[in-house]
């Protein structure tokens, strides 16, 4: 009945984003003008992606080859305990996970390359038809991405006969997860690059060399720009979003285990039936929201998300009260979760916004140039970094305290309990950051056709919520991503403890684990390293094409020549596609080195798989605080620059705009490729020790 009841909601989910889809399809697509740029906008995202998928999908299959064959001729007895058929079994849920991630990036593009046009179109009307169309948009990625991850991970704990051996079943899904997170990384690394090279090769040449607009039709690179929120914000944080409820839910299910003599299969399944409900509430909260013209849209987002996060609380309990005895402290425990995504929230805000002290001090620091404006904004990103581990200690510490009072060994599952909580609303946060893009685009067709003052005013309004809502995605992805690897760190530790018996013990004093502590610090920074240097190669052939049309046609500048859009879009393909190998290939390779190669090279316990433990426990720690100091110290730089553009310290055009402008690049490809993907990364090493663990033993 509880898997009927979790297929059920899905698939109501599934039909509920069908028909807002509908509903914003038939929505006004504005003049002849319009048309012609949301039809180049979607023939880039559209050629991007399919570039990037055909790459990734040949990865996977290569990668899918290599599990089959590792499970398949391991003459490991780890390998036979964990059931009949298991090679297949753990490469088809790795083929499954990868698909379903697929589908969730690209649903999240294809709604957003039509949503954008309608919304422009809306806003030639009313402010609240624009927001409405824009969030429904949103809303179809937020509920497909959620309602997938159950159905996939639902349906193969039944196909695998999880109804018959459910203590069994949750670690031969466990690939799942991991196919999630492989195509999760290259999707959001891919498309990140491909964002931050068009935007800033857009920005420096644009704003800084030739002083025209943000979206001004002259400059060559702006299509690719526009394209570039499609397939980094959309497709890469649709796939980012789908790989951690899936992860999660498993990493979960296998903490259930633990405790299947208290609650039976319904402890295993009571991940699914949380989210679930959280999937009612997000649907509830996406129809409340509505804006009157002379209102504040973030208001409006605002309270959706809040009238979400009240009957997800509702949802919960009605899970905790059907499924875990009723067992109050349990339901504290994912309470705890809840306000802990709205502290995320909160801090995000406190850190992003120019209402408030760190984005108002990088702008008057603009104001003595480039060099004052990057010294602050760097102060702040490392600032940043102390609040969030605050909250998320104490969301740590008081669900595992809160678990220890529910029962006896349950402060593991207490703290499995809160992150699902903390992703109850994760269907409206990603709806949330689908707007950004499509309003970013809307605002961007409206600008490069001309239209009149007061449409580009109600654009720019929700642009400005865009912005916001974009970054509050990610601090929340970062507080998520947090708690969910300390969780698949926990399963890590029982899966080992089942298969062998034994408890390992992370002993940094031992020389393999201090090492494999060592590295995967290393890997962080690393990884981190060639994100940041692939957008900077990418941006400079984008950079040194548009200056080359300018120069050999001066017409563009006049405006009575059309640059050759597609030959950005080309460029930044290419590149992107290119420089996302190295370091997505990264994260795969290097803990599999590490277990490897202490298995057997040290003799003394179990050295491989202390090692990769000691790994993923320090890579997530360096990973949380690298990821939350690029964001929030990107997003304070862009904020920053955009204060100054509404009419600070000179505005637009004045010195301290244009040390702005350097600012905002310097943060442009750690908020938007590096940070994002700094998410992936950390729970793409947690579900891969978990699918290669017995290999480590």
């Amino acid at each position: 009945m509880v898997l009927t009841l979790i297929f059920g909601i899905s698939v109501l989910s599934l039909v509920v984003a069908a028909a807002l889809a509908g509903k914003v399809l038939k929505g006004e697509t504005g003049s002849q003008k319009m048309q012609e740029i949301s039809n180049a906008i979607k023939e880039g995202a559209e050629a991007f992606l399919r570039r990037q998928y055909a790459t990734i999908g040949i990865l996977s299959i290569v990668l899918a080859a290599i599990i089959f064959l590792f499970y398949q001729y391991s003459s490991s007895p780890n390998i036979r305990d964990l059931g009949p058929g298991i090679a297949l079994k753990v490469t088809v849920a790795f083929l499954v996970g990868a698909a379903c991630s697929a589908v969730s990036g690209f649903t999240g593009m294809f709604i957003s390359i039509r949503s954008n046009i309608r919304t422009a179109a809306a806003a030639m009307t009313s402010l609240d038809k624009a927001l409405r169309t824009a969030l429904y948009g949103g809303a179809v990625s937020g509920l497909t991405v959620v309602a997938l991850s159950l159905l996939g991970v639902g349906g193969l704990f039944y196909l695998y006969g999880g109804l018959d051996h459910p203590t069994e079943v949750p670690l031969q899904i466990v690939g799942f997860g991991f196919g999630a997170s492989f195509v999760a990384l290259f999707a959001q690394l891919g498309g990140g690059i491909y964002t931050k090279a068009a935007d800033v090769g857009a920005d420096l040449v644009g704003k800084v060399e030739a002083g025209i607009p943000e979206d001004d039709p002259r400059n060559p690179a702006v299509i690719a720009d526009l394209v570039g929120d499609n397939v980094g914000d959309c497709a890469g944080r649709g796939a980012d979003l789908f790989e951690s409820t899936a992860a999660e839910n498993i990493g979960a299910m296998i903490l259930g285990v633990i405790l299947f003599p208290q609650f039976g299969i319904k402890g295993i399944l009571f991940p699914l039936a949380a989210r679930a409900f959280g999937l009612i509430a997000t649907i509830v909260g996406i129809l409340t929201v509505r804006v009157k013209e002379d209102g504040d849209p973030m208001g409006a987002m605002n309270r959706g998300y809040y009238v979400t996060t009240v009957l997800a609380m509702a949802g919960f309990y009605l899970a905790v009260h059907q499924l875990l005895g009723n067992n109050l402290y349990f339901f504290a425990a994912g309470i705890i979760g809840i306000l802990t995504a709205l502290a995320f929230v909160f801090i995000t805000q406190y850190y992003t916004e120019y209402k408030y002290r760190p984005v108002k001090s990088i702008a008057e620091a603009s104001q003595t140039g480039p060099a004052t404006n990057i010294i602050t904004g760097m102060s702040v990103a490392l600032e940043c970094t102390g609040l969030p581990v605050i909250t998320i200690s104490a969301a740590l510490l008081s669900a595992y305290y809160l678990g220890e009072r529910a029962m006896p060994d349950g402060g593991l599952y207490g703290t499995a309990v809160a992150t699902m909580g903390m992703l109850a609303p994760c269907a409206y946060i990603l709806a949330m950051d689908t707007f950004g893009p499509i309003t970013d685009n809307a605002g961007g067709i409206i600008e490069m056709s001309n239209q009149p003052e007061e449409i580009r005013v109600r654009t720019d309004r929700l642009d400005a919520v865009g912005n916001t809502t974009k970054a509050l995605t990610k601090g929340y992805a970062v507080g998520s991503a947090a708690l969910a690897a300390f969780l698949l760190f926990s399963a890590y530790l029982d899966e080992v403890k089942k298969i062998t018996g034994a408890v390992i013990a992370v002993d940094l004093s031992h020389v393999p684990t201090f090492i494999g502590a060592l590295i995967g610090a290393a890997l962080v920074f690393v990884f981190s390293a060639f994100a940041i240097r692939a957008v900077g190669r990418a941006a400079y052939y984008v950079i040194n094409e548009v200056r080359r049309q300018f120069r050999s046609n001066p017409d563009i500048m006049r405006g009575t020549a059309k640059p050759d859009y597609g030959r950005c879009v080309d460029i930044v393909t290419i590149g992107a596609l290119k420089e996302m190998v190295l370091p997505g290939l990264l994260p795969i390779i290097v803990p599999v080195a590490v277990g490897f190669s202490f298995k057997y090279l040290a003799s003394e316990g179990r050295p491989g798989a202390e090692a990769v433990a000691a790994l993923l426990m320090v890579g997530t720690i360096a990973g949380v605080l690298m990821a939350t100091m690029m964001n929030n110290g990107g997003g304070a730089w862009d904020n920053a620059k955009k204060f100054i553009e509404a009419g600070a310290y000179g505005g637009k055009g004045s010195d301290p705009h244009k040390a702005a402008v350097v600012g905002d690049t310097v943060g442009d490809p750690l908020k938007d490729t590096a940070g994002p993907s700094l998410h992936v990364l950390i729970k793409l090493l947690s579900t891969i020790t978990l699918v290669l663990a017995p290999l480590f033993l």
